[in-house]
């Protein structure tokens, strides 16, 4: 299991320190106190913290002279800062000189969650950690990546399922990986020293695709001049992987289906069965289902091949996984393309939290590169990502037009945000969807407009 992330709380208040230890350590952060500036500086002398929450107004070595501190003894921290109400003016200043983030007291707590979870997540990205977790060799090897509890969940049924002789029905959206899985699964099997071997049902014509899959015999068809094995036969003893099941030609599902069943392939030209020994895996980004209902499907074939059924979960549901994958992009894409990339600013990880991802791990592959080629820079920022997707991020609730000062704009964006916040009685997280903008985006915007506390 991954170590708990650590968190130091640095405030003189002990009820506040109490209150943040309270509500963090239930979200399984390991969390420590120090009373001042100095026990701060002491405990990181001798101890490693992930993230400091770090007051600014304190007896002794104040916020600002402690981050300083931290910035030139400590690269491998974030800081956020603790202000009161009327000293925001001291935490910008923080900002500036390194700060994550800062939020004032009395931290709203969904907030505190929130800003402390994203500036975990920024350090490790900037670590460059990789989990340990006790399914290091499928990762490593199929670049299966995530720590969140719905990859645990998918890796926990591809070990347990994998090591069995069943059929595998393997669902998911377009990019998330299936093919992956697919290898996985054979991996684990006690058929992993025999072949894999996979076919595209969407990409070959009927005609086409039933000789590869089956085979056919010398003079079968023009063109046939010597007897070619089908994919059935390459798998013997192995696992025969058919993508993109959904599309596979309606008038070749019954020879399809007597194979599952008999164990037994006809290739064309030929007046013999032959017998097969393989394991089938099938997978699709439709609703299969759907496509029985449809008749587009036969049933029984259906039920032949999803015999268990494998979800892959689309990126949106996996989004804490984000800062593993673009550091493995960054990794992986800046030596293919030889530019060298030392990190990311702040604001490349928000715009990308706030995208929906609707072409999934193979859409975020894309865009990563398609930075680091664009970047001009060995540090990726939002300027290099494509418009589409950083206009989720900056979308704002003021109607922006040519002739408008910058007064009016901002008023009528404060008049906006209140009125938001009043329909959905405070709660930002509902706020930030309505306005269709990050709960990030949102908070920057309270702060601007002096609104941090409820209208």
């Amino acid at each position: 299991m991954s170590e708990k992330p650590r968190l130091l709380v640095v405030d003189d208040e002990s009820g506040h320190r109490m209150m943040v230890r309270a509500v963090l350590q239930d979200l399984e952060y390991e969390v420590f106190e120090a009373a001042n500036g100095l026990q701060c500086m002491e405990f990181l002398e001798k101890n490693h913290a992930d993230v400091v929450l770090l007051d600014i107004k304190m007896p002794g070595l104040d916020g600002i002279q402690v981050l300083e501190r931290i910035n030139r003894s400590r690269k491998d921290v974030q800081v956020v800062m603790l202000t009161a109400f009327g000293s925001v003016g001291s935490a910008v200043e923080a900002m500036k000189k390194g700060a994550f983030d800062y939020l004032i007291k009395p931290a709203d707590i969904d907030e505190l969650k929130a800003v402390i979870r994203k500036a975990y997540e920024y350090q490790r990205l900037v670590n460059a950690e990789r989990p340990n977790t006790g399914f290091s060799s499928l990762q490593d090897e199929f670049r299966i990546i995530g720590e969140s509890s719905a990859m645990k969940r998918l890796l926990d049924m591809v070990d347990q399922v994998g090591r069995s002789e069943a059929n595998v029905l393997i669902l998911g959206e377009s990019g998330t990986g299936k093919e992956l899985v697919a290898k996985a699964l054979h991996k684990v099997s006690p058929r992993r020293k025999k072949p894999l071997i996979s076919i595209n049902s969407a990409a070959l014509p009927a005609d086409l695709l039933e000789s590869e899959l089956f085979g056919y015999q010398k003079g079968a068809f023009s063109g046939a001049f010597k007897d070619k094995p089908g994919k059935f036969q390459l798998a013997e003893k192995g696992t025969l992987f058919l993508d993109e099941i959904a599309d596979f030609p309606i008038q070749l599902q019954p020879k399809l289906l007597r194979a599952l069943q008999e164990k037994q392939i006809q290739p064309l030209g030929d007046i013999r069965e032959i017998k097969v020994d393989v394991r089938f895996l099938a997978a699709t980004n439709k609703d299969l289902l759907q496509e029985v209902r449809a008749e587009n499907f036969r049933q029984d074939l259906y039920f032949r091949l999803n015999v268990v059924e494998v979800r892959v979960p689309p990126l949106r549901e996996r989004m804490e996984d984000l800062p593993l994958l673009v550091n493995h992009f960054i990794s992986v894409l800046g030596q293919k393309n030889r530019k060298q990339v030392r990190g990311i600013d702040r604001n490349f990880l928000d715009v990308l939290y706030a995208y929906s991802w609707p072409g999934n791990i193979r859409e975020l592959e894309n865009v990563i590169e398609r930075a680091i080629i664009l970047s001009r820079s060995d540090v990726l920022d939002s300027g290099v990502l494509p418009e589409s997707i950083v206009a989720e991020y900056s979308r704002n609730p003021s109607v922006h037009t040519g002739q408008a000062s910058q007064e009016a704009l901002d008023n009528a964006e404060r008049k906006a945000l209140i009125e938001a916040l009043n329909v959905h009685q405070g709660h930002r997280e509902n706020t930030a969807k309505a306005l269709g903008i990050s709960r990030r985006t949102l908070q920057y915007k309270l702060k601007k407009h002096g609104l941090t506390r409820k209208p």
